[in-house]
């Protein structure tokens, strides 16, 4: 597999604040981890691994894991969001492959030194897909435990919009996933509304 650093021919996100946010935004409005190539753009793109990393060894079974995870990711996301309108449900099965797949060491980075003698951070070997993945769990983890981040979880307020971010806006009033995807939408559709109505 050739190495892949663009993310463009995927229409990948990465503006949810978090690395198992970004994840679960791959979802919508359509799957884009179906197949290696998505998720090595992901992967990159999402600064789970420096710039350049090389991802050759990556294989077929990588973007079902990385599905699989996200999954489990969701089910506690939207657990949370809901916990004031929905009935509790037992997610134990999410949780337990959370906490399973974060006990994996996640890649080791460690400082190189360029020839202008400025550092940069590179990965101590290939990444493992186990180790890939843990990071990311454990990322979901710490925002689950913690009550200040998890205190800032949205869910985009565009018509048929999944997607979950951390809303760090002064004041607490972001409203889409996107300004310029949703809340342009938004923008848009109040625009045709106003149209008709000065039209009628």
């Amino acid at each position: 597999m050739a190495l892949v650093t663009a993310t463009a021919p995927y229409d990948l996100r990465f503006d949810a604040g978090r690395l198992c946010l970004d994840l679960l935004a791959t979802s919508h409005p359509r799957e884009r981890l179906d197949a290696l190539a998505p998720l090595c753009a992901w992967i990159t793109g999402s600064g789970l691994v420096p710039p350049g990393t090389p991802l050759t060894h990556a294989d077929p079974s990588w973007p079902g894991a990385f599905r699989e995870l996200r999954a489990s990711i969701a089910l506690l996301v939207r657990d949370w969001l809901t916990r004031d309108t929905l009935p509790p449900y037992d997610h134990t099965p999410a949780l337990v492959r959370v906490n399973d797949v974060a006990r994996a060491a996640p890649p080791a980075p460690r400082a190189v030194r360029r020839e202008d003698g400025s550092l940069v951070r590179e990965l101590d070997g290939p990444p493992e897909c186990a180790a890939l993945l843990a990071a990311v769990a454990r990322d979901a983890v710490e925002l689950l435990t913690d009550p200040a981040a998890r205190a800032g979880l949205r869910q985009c307020e565009g018509d048929n919009c999944p997607i979950v971010y951390v809303d760090t806006s002064r004041g607490r009033r972001r409203r889409w996933c996107s300004s310029e995807v949703c809340g342009n939408r938004e923008r848009v559709a109040r625009h045709r509304r106003r149209a008709a109505l000065a039209r009628a």
